[in-house]
Parts: C-alpha cells; structure tokens; sequence
C-alpha cells in the first residue's frame, strides 16, 4: 500500500486513512491524519474520501463541510453520500429536496434510502406515482447486482450470525 501511496494513489491514500482512523496494520489510531489522508485523497479524486470526510464533518457537527463532501461524493456516484444529503435536507425541514436525494439513491439500489422513502410516503411526503417508479428501479439495480456466489455467500453468512 506504502508504494501506491508514494505515487499518489487515491486509493491507497484514502484506505490509508482508513487505517490512522481505526489504528489498523500496526499504525497508531490519528484521526487528524487520516482526514489529512483523506484530504488528500480527494484531491486526487476519490469519492470514497469525500464520502468519508463527509461523515467527520457530519459527526463533528459542520453540516457545511458535510454536505461539500457529501455532494462531491454523490456527483461521483457514491449512493450512501446521497441518503446522507436526504437526511441532512430533511433535517432542515427541506423534504422535497431529501425525498429528491432518497430517490436517486433508492434507484441505484441503495437499501436504506428504499426504506425511508417508504417511510416518508406512509407519511404522506412522497406520493404513489414516484413511490412506485422508484421502487422498480431499485428492484432492477438490485437484480443486476443478484449473483447466485453472492446469494450463496449472503446464506452463509446469514446461518452463521
């Protein structure tokens, strides 16, 4: 990893944060380094560290910081950075805007934006036409990812725990 990194690997400096934060492979825990790392990284162009600099600044409560790396992420394709824009529209009372976000995340699959849509058209916030052609969506980008290794691997893991 040492090597991909001295040669600007986007990658491999983004896990390499990955490793300051969680004080992996033999390095001491540093979360300052690793949103140095991830900094870094996105520079480069890694959406995985914008996503993760996203859930710092989020955690840390700089919800503007948050939400450029979020976005910078979600513009990339990164499907968990644009549930976490919902939540932060819908926390600030924006709903068409979070509903707006739930759904281009729910279409590429992702599973918990699928299940606040759900929610929130219970709630009366999303109606029955976007609801329908989002759920359709989801179940065709889920069907595209459905592997029988994948399904075998999901059932063993599912026995197991």
């Amino acid at each position: 990893m040492m090597k991909r990194v001295e040669v600007n690997d986007a990658g491999a400096i983004c896990a390499l944060g990955s490793c300051y934060l969680h004080g992996q492979v033999g390095l001491l825990q540093d979360e300052e380094k690793a949103k140095e790392l991830w900094t870094q990284a996105a520079d480069l162009g890694s959406n995985q560290a914008h996503y993760n600099l996203g859930i710092g600044f989020d955690d840390g409560g700089d919800l503007k910081k948050a939400k450029f790396h979020y976005e910078a992420a979600a513009m990339a394709g990164c499907e968990a950075a644009r549930y976490n824009l919902g939540c932060i529209e819908a926390e600030a009372h924006n709903m068409e805007r979070a509903v707006k976000h739930w759904m281009i995340a729910a279409s590429a699959g992702h599973c918990k934006a699928m299940h606040t849509l759900i929610k929130q058209f219970e709630r009366g916030y999303v109606s029955s036409d976007p609801i329908d052609s989002t759920l359709t969506a989801y179940n065709n980008s889920c069907a595209e990812m459905r592997s029988e290794s994948r399904d075998a691997y999901i059932r063993k893991y599912m026995s197991n725990n």
